[in-house]
Parts: C-alpha cells; sequence; structure tokens
C-alpha cells in the first residue's frame, strides 16, 4: 500500500512545519505534500488541520510534563532545587528545539482562534513547579513571575543568542555559550529566592 503512513509519522511531520512555520503558515496540502501522500490520506490517519495541531501541542506538553514532573521529584533541597529545575529546563529545550518553536509562534498570536492551550498546557507545569519551590520565594516575588522570568530568558537566548563581550552573537549551538548562560540562570534565580541562612561557625576557645 504506498500511501501507507503511520499516525506518528503524520503528526512528526505536521510538528516540523508548525514549528518552522507556525500554524497559520502551514496548510494541510503542504503538510501532505511534506509526507508525500494526499490531504485525504492525511485526514484519514490524523485529522484535519486543526486536529492536528491540537495532537502536536499536546505531544509537546506531555514530553515537557514528564520531564518537570521527574526532576521536580528528584530535585535537591534549598535553593539547589531551583538550580535542578533551570538545569532540566534549559537542557530540555537545547535538545527539543520544536517544542520552543512552537511556543514561540503562539507569542506572536499564531493559531490565535486556538487560545485554550496556555490554560490546558503552560499553566499546570507552572502549578507544578511552583508548589515545589513556593518555601524559597520571599514575599516580595511573585512566584509565577519568577518563573515566567525563567521561561523568557530561556527561550530568549534560544530564539537570538546573547552578545558577546567582544563581538558577534553566543547561540545554543556553543556548549561554551550554554554552560556560561546556566551560570548566570543560576545567579538570576538566586537573587530571586530567600536568601541563605548562613551557617553558624563553630566557636574555638584560644587556649590560654
Amino acid at each position: 500500500m504506498p500511501n501507507f503512513i503511520s499516525h506518528q509519522q503524520v503528526i512528526d511531520g505536521a510538528t516540523r512545519l508548525f514549528g518552522e512555520l507556525g500554524y497559520d503558515g502551514t496548510s494541510l496540502r503542504l503538510i501532505a505534500d511534506a509526507l508525500g501522500v494526499g490531504p485525504a490520506t492525511v485526514i484519514e490517519v490524523a485529522g484535519d488541520k486543526h486536529a492536528l495541531y491540537i495532537e502536536v501541542m499536546r505531544q509537546a506538553y506531555e514530553a515537557e510534563r514528564t520531564m518537570l514532573e521527574e526532576v521536580v521529584a528528584q530535585a535537591g533541597p534549598g535553593r539547589s532545587a531551583v538550580h535542578d529545575i533551570v538545569d532540566a529546563y534549559l537542557d530540555f529545550h537545547v535538545a527539543r528545539p520544536q517544542n520552543r518553536s512552537l511556543w514561540a509562534h503562539r507569542s506572536v498570536s499564531d493559531a490565535a482562534d486556538i487560545s485554550e492551550l496556555e490554560d490546558h498546557y503552560v499553566r499546570p507545569l507552572f502549578k507544578l513547579v511552583a508548589r515545589r519551590i513556593k518555601d524559597l520565594v520571599p514575599p516580595d516575588v511573585d512566584t509565577y513571575y519568577l518563573l515566567g522570568t525563567m521561561v523568557w530568558c530561556v527561550h530568549g537566548f534560544l530564539g537570538s543568542g546573547l552578545f558577546d563581550r567582544s563581538q558577534g552573537m553566543r547561540r545554543a549551538d556553543d556548549p561554551a555559550a550554554v554552560t556560561s548562560f546556566r551560570a548566570h540562570l543560576h545567579v538570576l534565580m538566586d537573587r530571586l529566592l530567600v536568601p541563605e541562612v548562613p551557617s553558624p561557625r563553630t566557636h574555638v576557645t584560644s587556649p590560654t
């Protein structure tokens, strides 16, 4: 059967095109052409363009949810938990640039008629992490704003890079740039957390 294609192959192809062109810039015909089948085959296997987009975003959410649930469950004590979450979030999006691209398109009103995805897919992840770090956040810092700062910084770095001190840009395809950006994120998050209480020094009496 020459036109056979699996459901996941259709979703993977749609993910790539939605990530590159956005929902509004991607037609069902374009998805079908990229897969080497007709639009009718795509609809039969995985649904119309709207259904494809919903499934693409659901799978993107599930991958991120799995990652965050694991890191939240395994994160260390105190502010090291925030470092663990920051590291996992950064590494996830470095490794899966299409996830970031899908949400970046939404930030410029792509698929504006499908408005419920942030509440369905982003809010639960914020709640998950907020519950884990709430005791580390001082009263004058909004926990959701703190997490938003992490998200904005990571997506900004991955999307446009940062100026190098001397010349040019440092981008996420440069491991050294990722390492230095990670260190900056740790410092930034630390400044927004409850100050660490220094360990009391043991008083040693000098011999007389």
